[in-house]
């Protein structure tokens, strides 16, 4: 589980453990290693797309976009193709450098953006249903929840970067330090620092697999019938809604408090505009409610649950962020 008291578009993915990865990430290639993976452009592009996963899984965390993680790994692979062999010592942790610094100036830029974002703002939904890759262990699970990554909004980039890579991926802080290009007692000094930030925050799934998917179901049901009662039963007292349109779809423009606000306000939203079909994917490690209208993509609503009842609704409605979860949907 992850304490804070503590700390890929389609292609081929490697299955890999936390510690498989800094074992791998770090390991040194020998010069004839390095021109095993120059000669034949297909093998070059064949040898990137087996990293993908890894590097998709460490770009999305730190940015919390799908659409700006596939950007950064693009320009990813455009850097490592130019660069000489000389420069490539281990190519994964060559291009994890890449990605990570692509990352910290991709976050710089989105502070701006997120000051003039109408409304609310939510990380774009995830589908990981065929993406064992991204949610085999319980760290690299809880690590994609909401809650997780809105925590993540409150530090620096490289307090974020270090915080990442040392709390999710479990890399010595030597490890991060030529990443981040910062020494390893800055990095540390970074870590503890984010750690500071983040008390109190409470990340981790306190439900089980089987509740958490019984208490979505009942929300969906609950929601499809108009069954005040049996949503007013599922919600915590002090409930919270957050609903990102972006101001390009009708949400709030704050989150919305207590249960019966919360309860009247999502009735009454699918009331003016109900979906044509609502089913249950696993998004972002967790069941998650996948809606649309009109055949195109209309909401995501994850649930936070905590002491058995629903805490906190995330509701995603911006349409720039559904349009790759609904096409990786196995819409029924």
């Amino acid at each position: 589980m992850i304490d804070t008291a503590s700390e890929m578009r389609p292609g081929e993915q490697e299955q890999h453990t936390a510690t498989d990865v800094r074992s791998f990430e770090h390991q040194q290639h020998t010069a004839s290693d390095v021109r095993s993976l120059e000669p034949q452009a297909s093998d070059r592009v064949a040898a990137f797309e087996a990293q993908r996963g890894y590097l998709f899984s460490v770009a999305y965390r730190l940015l919390g976009s799908v659409s700006d993680a596939e950007d950064v790994l693009q320009e990813a692979f455009l850097r490592w193709d130019r660069a000489r062999p000389e420069e490539v010592r281990s190519m994964r942790a060559f291009l994890a450098t890449i990605v990570v610094w692509l990352c910290m100036d991709e976050l710089r830029s989105a502070r701006a953006r997120r000051e003039v974002y109408v409304g609310p703002w939510l990380p774009e939904p995830l589908l990981t249903t065929d993406r064992s890759d991204l949610t085999e262990t319980v760290v690299l699970r809880e690590s994609l929840s909401f809650a997780f990554l809105l925590m993540l909004e409150k530090l620096s980039p490289v307090e974020r970067a270090v915080f990442v890579l040392r709390e999710v991926f479990d890399y010595d802080y030597a490890e991060i330090a030529p990443i981040v290009d910062k020494t390893a007692s800055n990095c540390r000094q970074a870590f503890h620092r984010a750690r500071q930030r983040l008390a109190g925050e409470e990340s981790r799934f306190e439900a089980t697999r089987e509740h958490q998917e019984q208490l979505t179901e009942h929300f969906l049901r609950a929601s499809n019938a108009g069954d005040v009662q049996g949503l007013l039963d599922l919600l915590a007292e002090d409930v919270v809604a957050i609903g990102d349109g972006g101001g390009k779809a009708f949400a709030g423009l704050r989150p919305i408090r207590s249960r019966d606000h919360v309860m009247r306000g999502f009735l009454g939203n699918l009331r003016k505009m109900p979906p044509d079909q609502a089913w249950i994917e696993e998004v972002n490690g967790q069941p998650a409610i996948v809606a649309t209208r009109n055949g195109q993509p209309y909401g995501v609503v994850l649930l936070e649950i905590r002491a058995g009842q629903v805490q906190t609704v995330y509701s995603v409605v911006n349409p720039d962020k559904l349009r790759s979860i609904l096409t990786a949907c196995h819409q029924p």
